[in-house]
């Protein structure tokens, strides 16, 4: 099982501090957010040595800083979105994977639980997510990645869940076995034959569709898909006003 960083944008609503670095490179809190994200992959037990990281947007930075990384690029970044990215990396998925985006904040404690269960397809869900929105004014609840389930079981994944009515937010970061990944590709194989170059989920392409897009046509087509908890340990940096808010976000993290 190896760790996959999907980190081919540019993060462009943090402005000029992406100008020469890619998002993941931006300083938050004293330092990169690579480095957290590092930090708590470590928790799980895998070294830099382990990771495949998807780049695009400045990915001679990236390459040389981390020269330790074993590399895939998403060369069509501008025009894809975090789904394809991903199966850029399709050879790294078939042994299991732990995929995170690259532009968040969060404890390594939500990597060990995930390594550690027992299920094929696990979530990582933010169950203290709705303090993260209060005085957010450029990212606002309804952009959140919500998630509804019963129990330990997730049976909904959508930004249009009422905030009322979901257990958390899906923090970007999931655990696959070989299994759970041999679903997960064959899932992504019948949604490109039927989507590709078509609107596929919530008016959006299959082309620019998010992870929890191809989720939750799994999730109504049988999968089954399992959530770990996190209360707080976590944040997402999309703005200049998230990078603002993350020191108090995360003093502020039960």
């Amino acid at each position: 099982m190896r760790p996959i960083i999907i980190g081919a944008g540019r993060g462009s609503r943090l402005e000029h501090l992406t100008e020469e670095v890619p998002k993941t490179l931006v300083p938050v809190m004293g330092r990169p957010m690579l480095e957290w994200v590092l930090e708590a992959l470590a928790s799980g037990g895998f070294s830099k040595k382990d990771v495949v990281f998807i780049c695009g947007y400045k990915a001679d930075v990236i390459r040389a800083r981390y020269p330790e990384f074993t590399y895939v690029e998403n060369r069509d970044w501008e025009n894809n979105n975090i789904l394809l990215s991903l199966f850029k990396a399709r050879d790294y998925l078939s042994g299991g994977f732990v995929s995170t985006y690259a532009d968040i904040v969060y404890t390594g404690e939500v990597v060990a639980k995930l390594v550690q269960s027992k299920r094929d397809m696990v979530l990582g869900c933010d169950t203290d997510w709705r303090r993260r929105y209060v005085g957010r004014t450029r990212h606002p609840e309804t952009d959140a990645e919500k998630l509804r389930a019963s129990g330990e079981q997730i049976v909904e994944l959508s930004r249009t869940i009422r905030s009322e009515d979901a257990a958390g937010e899906f923090i970007g970061v999931a655990k696959f076995t070989s299994d759970g990944a041999r679903e997960l590709s064959s899932a992504f194989d019948r949604a490109k034959a039927s989507y590709e170059g078509r609107t596929y989920r919530e008016k959006r392409t299959f082309e620019r569709a998010y992870l929890i897009d191809l989720f939750q046509d799994m999730i109504e087509n049988g999968s089954t898909f399992h959530r770990v908890d996190t209360h707080g340990g976590y944040m997402e940096i999309d703005t200049l006003e998230d990078r603002g808010l993350a020191e108090s976000w995360w003093k502020g993290a039960s």
